[in-house]
């Protein structure tokens, strides 16, 4: 039904443009809260990054062993700000049997769960899919984009495709219950650099 009065037409459209200028700026205003865009931090806790539960704290009981993966942001306890202000701070969690996870991969695990950089090394697309391996019985992490594969229980270390090195490994430990990071990225966040 098309609004044949000029005025209530101007009204409505005036209202949609102010309803989509102020959604604008409370997205923009929670990305750029001070902190939003810095690297995780130890101690920060995981919450998720997407679904009915984003940005709801991540217990070690919300990951099933062996998958699905789950996505996460690092949250600062003490300012409640996500910093999801950057691509570059998701992270891909993964619970696996630790008796699986090799000697450094086990190191950086909190009962199992490891955290890897969402961002996959070569061309920066997210590391998406949890399927069986290209040249393996079991399930890697991969990129849709080119196809590379890494292996969570082997450092993120890549196992098929294009991808020059493994994703970033984030230290993991659990307090109060909760997964908290345990410092800074391990390796380089984020695709290759052309050139």
């Amino acid at each position: 039904m098309v609004c044949q009065d000029p005025v209530r037409r101007s009204l409505l459209l005036t209202a949609l443009a102010v309803g989509a200028c102020a959604a604008a700026k409370r997205a923009t205003a929670e990305e750029d809260q001070p902190g939003s865009d810095e690297r995780a931090q130890k101690g920060d806790l995981l919450v998720y990054s997407d679904g009915e539960h984003e940005g709801d704290v991540i217990r070690p009981g919300d990951l099933q062993l062996s998958g699905p993966p789950l996505h996460a942001w690092p949250k600062d306890p003490k300012s409640a700000v996500i910093r999801k202000g950057s691509r570059l701070n998701e992270i891909v969690l993964v619970r696996l049997d630790p008796g699986e996870l090799d000697e450094v991969s086990r190191s950086r695990s909190a009962e199992g769960i490891v955290a890897y950089s969402l961002v996959c090394s070569h061309a920066g697309c997210p590391v998406s899919e949890w399927v069986k391996s290209d040249v393996g019985e079991k399930n890697v992490l991969k990129c849709p984009c080119h196809n590379s594969e890494f292996n969570p229980r082997e450092s993120a270390q890549v196992v098929f495709g294009p991808a020059p090195r493994r994703l970033a490994a984030l230290p993991l430990s659990i307090a109060d219950g909760s997964l908290t990071v345990a410092g800074a990225f391990v390796g380089k966040v984020g695709g290759a650099q052309p050139g």
